[in-house]
């Protein structure tokens, strides 16, 4: 009987069995039938996780295109930039004999702290980091050049190495920087994908175009991550960025921003700015403003371009088109008299000329060579209305854009509705306007009449293909004027400068073939109670032709605050321009006739033998002065390609142990800076202008850490 009920157990067992498999069974075919038929499980999409999991996507990065000037040379250009990182795993290190992470956390601190400009301690703090596989060093370990990636590399540091990428650079520093602008490189959290982006200038206005557009490449990867071979990809190129050609000359530029520094040896001010146009076609041929700032290390203290960003009341430059108003209105006669001096309008208010007691009674042709208010006023008064002054204006391109290819153009303003209001609307007080509206609206002059648009850009290249995309060329928006206007304005201007005793005497060059007219503007007070009254709370500007006979150049300069009230920094630099600018076009006409300007093209010293550099100065008729008492040249500065003339001082370090402290009394801020900081001594400046004394005496041994104070006095000659 126990045998029976122990086989009818064990049936009972095996069918709970079978059925359980046979369950079972079931269960995984309809799992496997829903895996294979349904695209989502559990809420994940299992087509999506296989291709991550099999599918590798790289970016084919596009290169952010140049910038050139006019004559080719390069302002904005990538170069290639260095990330420094150092391995902390063991684990990488499979040989002894040839480590592959950092071994001594010490001494690598050590080594690197005085390169990246660390302390070692920082350094070690990045070193000592627990768990990870490798460690970054800040932002003083991102941007490295390739000289401080070999000077790394020289140190055979285990475990150290770099990650490439690209940077801007612009190799003339802060030569034409605000028509330039910059472009910084930006990390994508995310990927730690970089892409370089225009903040200012052309690389802002033009950026979409500069940087070109990504590619990628889509292929299959295997467990390692590595491309497996004979399986399809996706692949689009990427598209390079354009290359832009300025209409800036770089020979223009270079004596625009020669004539801000040499300005700057003997006046202090607020702010200078130069603006130059090609008289026959609109293009702009150079635009300097100092301050200026170095877009490598973009030390801005304004992120507005004052030619185009920054407007400000003109002063009596605007009686140019004042007077052209009245003459296309048919209400203008130069013979016609009026008292000079103060005048009194109807609520009162006196108006009077720069000199008050004026120069008796006087013609408007007269007035205007003596840029008196009072003329303008009795123009105005007489024959005109503010409707037909602002009509003119707004014609000329006052009140609104120009439309020239840079970020952030302001269009001024033409508020006058009252007596009082558009009497200083004529000589330019009350209204703003920017430098590019002055040089637009002076084409009129040089055009017979014919107003022309500004533009910067001449034209836009494919770098791949060399196609050129974009060319741009001589505009003509409308006739503003007749020749007979243009001929008398041409007159006046000439009479300004070169007339004997008129207020544009002090811009008179032996040719007298420079012409314009000088202005005067008095500073709105921030509080709006009028205008500040100290004899350097003004702008004071000048808006010329050069040359007169066959016009090539428009100039337009303004300066504000300049010492004492002068003219002299205005009056000087213009001059200087149009000297350079004389030969440059092959004229022998110029400011000086006795004293002959080089230009020198700097080229690199480096490593040649003292006497045979020498030698070259010697003969090219340049200034040098040699440092230490090696026989080679280790170091020089001005550096490579910098452009100088026979005014400046070349310096020669040379191969010398023991060099000790120049004396740099005498020196501007700039060159001593430079030439200091070349000699590995920090500098702290006290002051603006030259150097008057030096804390550490010349003669001192160099010591690393060295800092030296400077300090400083702007060299002002009164008018």
């Amino acid at each position: 009987m126990k045998k029976k009920k122990r086989t009818k157990n064990n049936i009972r067992y095996s069918k709970i069995v079978i059925f359980a498999s046979l369950f079972l069974f079931a269960y995984m075919i309809g799992r496997v039938i829903q895996l294979g038929l349904s695209p989502e499980i559990d809420g994940v999409n299992l087509k999506e996780l296989a291709s991550k999991r099999t599918t590798a996507t790289e970016t084919l990065s596009a290169q952010r295109g140049n910038i050139y000037t006019e004559d080719g040379e390069p302002l904005a250009q990538n170069v290639s930039s260095y990330k420094l990182i150092a391995y902390l795993d063991k684990k990488r290190t499979t040989d002894k004999k040839n480590p592959q992470h950092v071994v001594n956390k010490e001494e690598t601190a050590k080594k690197l702290a005085p390169i990246l400009g660390m302390k070692e301690e920082e350094v070690l703090k990045y070193l000592s980091k627990e768990g990870v596989y490798q460690t970054e060093f800040g932002a003083k370990g991102k941007g490295l050049s390739e000289l401080t990636k070999n000077k790394i590399e020289a140190l055979d540091l285990p475990g150290i190495d770099f990650i490439e990428s690209f940077k801007r650079y612009y190799p003339k520093g802060d030569f034409a920087s605000y028509t330039v602008g910059y472009a910084k490189t930006e990390t994508n959290e995310e990927t730690g994908e970089e892409t370089i982006s225009g903040e200012m200038g052309i690389e802002k206005y033009y950026d979409k175009i500069l940087k070109g557009e990504d590619g990628y490449v889509t292929y299959q990867k295997d467990l390692q991550g590595y491309k497996i071979a004979d399986t399809p990809e996706r692949r689009k190129e990427a598209t390079q960025g354009k290359d832009i050609y300025l209409t800036i000359d770089s020979q223009i530029q270079f004596f625009v921003e020669q004539a801000l520094n040499n300005a700057d040896i003997d006046y202090d001010w607020e702010w200078f700015n130069i603006t130059i146009m090609d008289a026959e076609t609109g293009a702009l041929l150079a635009s300097a403003t100092t301050p200026s700032f170095d877009p490598n290390i973009r030390n801005i203290t304004n992120y507005l371009d004052p030619t185009v960003s920054s407007p400000y009341e003109p002063g009596s430059t605007m009686k140019t088109f004042t007077y052209m108003a009245a003459m296309e209105n048919g209400v203008y006669n130069g013979s016609e008299t009026y008292k000079s001096g103060v005048y009194t309008t109807k609520d009162g208010t006196e108006i009077g000329d720069w000199d008050r007691n004026g120069w008796g009674v006087i013609t408007y042709d007269k007035g205007y060579a003596m840029s008196s208010n009072v003329g303008v006023i009795n123009l105005i008064n007489r024959h005109m209305s503010s409707t037909m002054l602002r009509q003119y204006f707004k014609k000329l391109g006052f009140g609104r854009k120009t439309g020239i290819q840079l970020p952030n153009e302001e269009t001024g303003k033409l508020d006058f509705k009252y007596e009082t209001e558009i009497y200083n609307a004529g000589f330019g007080q009350g209204i703003t306007t920017t430098p590019i509206q002055n040089v637009k609206a002076m084409t009129s002059l040089t055009n017979d009449g014919m107003l022309l648009e500004p533009y910067v850009v001449k034209k836009i290249v494919d770098p791949e293909t060399k196609e050129v995309i974009l060319k741009n060329k001589r505009t003509e928006i409308e006739r503003v004027a007749s020749t007979e206007t243009v001929q008398k304005i041409i007159q006046l201007m000439d009479d300004c400068v070169n007339g004997i005793g008129n207020t544009g005497s002090g811009f008179r060059i032996p040719s007298k073939e420079l012409i314009g007219k000088t202005g005067t503007a008095q500073i709105a007070a921030e509080d709006g109670s009028g205008y500040l009254s100290g004899q350097e709370d003004i702008i004071s500007s000048f808006s010329g032709i050069y040359p007169k006979s066959n016009p090539k150049l428009i100039i337009y300069a303004s300066v504000k605050r300049p010492s004492g009230g002068s003219q002299k920094p205005l009056s000087n630099a213009i001059k200087e321009i149009v000297n350079n600018a004389a030969k440059y076009y092959g004229n022998e006409d110029g400011t000086t006739k006795e004293v002959e300007i080089i230009e020198y093209k700097v080229p690199s010293f480096i490593n040649q033998k003292l006497e045979t550099v020498k030698t070259t100065l010697k003969s090219e008729k340049m200034n040098y002065k040699v440092i230490g008492s090696g026989d080679k040249v280790v170091k020089q500065y001005p550096e490579k390609n910098d452009k100088v003339t026979n005014k400046d001082t070349i310096y020669l370090i040379t191969n010398d142990q023991n060099i000790t402290v120049p004396n740099v009394v005498g020196l501007s801020s700039k060159v001593a800076n430079n030439l200091l900081n070349l000699l590995g001594i920090k500098v702290k400046l006290d002051g603006v202008g030259y150097v008057t004394k030096q804390n550490i005496a010349s003669g001192t041994k160099i010591t690393e850490g060295m800092e030296i104070t400077l300090t400083l006095k702007p060299k002002f000659t009164s008018s």
